[in-house]
């Protein structure tokens, strides 16, 4: 409960929610990494660098696994973009019910290792990733992030 004559608290210039759609085509993984990129400037969020290339990453990997393997049965993939105070949202919605697992590393195989590498760089950063069902019966897959604080240095200017 506020006092009277306080200020009530507003959010800052940087957050809020977006969320875009685009086909399920592999010209959507460079288009989705850049529409997030250019949010992120856009809005003056204060990220570091290494985190900023962290979750472009994990942007390209889940769009790129909707759109190799949701394609049939998603024509299109939704990305959101939530942006709080202290940490920064990204998930990737499709319309294909399989609710895929980080697979065992096998390197003899040339593919197949991306939801490992969302789950390492999140881990890494600080974060948490899930996977949930949809209402319809598609998955969105979801990673959250720390944001470094305003005084940090490296960060990203707008």
């Amino acid at each position: 409960m506020e006092s009277p004559g306080s200020v009530p608290a507003r959010p800052l210039s940087y957050e809020g929610v977006w969320r875009f759609t685009a086909p399920a085509l592999e010209v959507s993984v460079p288009q989705a990494r850049h529409a997030v990129r250019d949010l992120i400037r856009r809005q003056g969020v204060p990220v570091h660098d290494e985190l900023l290339q962290g979750l472009l990453l994990i942007v390209s990997e889940l769009v790129t696994n909707s759109v190799r393997h949701a394609a049939l049965l998603s024509p299109e993939v939704a990305v959101e973009v939530a942006i709080g105070p202290e940490w920064i949202r990204v998930a990737v919605e499709d319309n294909h019910p399989y609710r895929p697992k980080a697979l065992e590393t096998d390197y003899a195989q040339t593919g197949g290792r991306g939801l490992l590498l969302v789950r390492e760089v999140t881990r890494e950063a600080g974060g948490t990733c899930d996977v949930e069902h949809t209402a319809t019966g598609g998955k969105i897959i979801w990673v959250a992030l720390p944001l470094a604080t305003a005084g940090a240095h490296g960060l990203v200017q707008p």
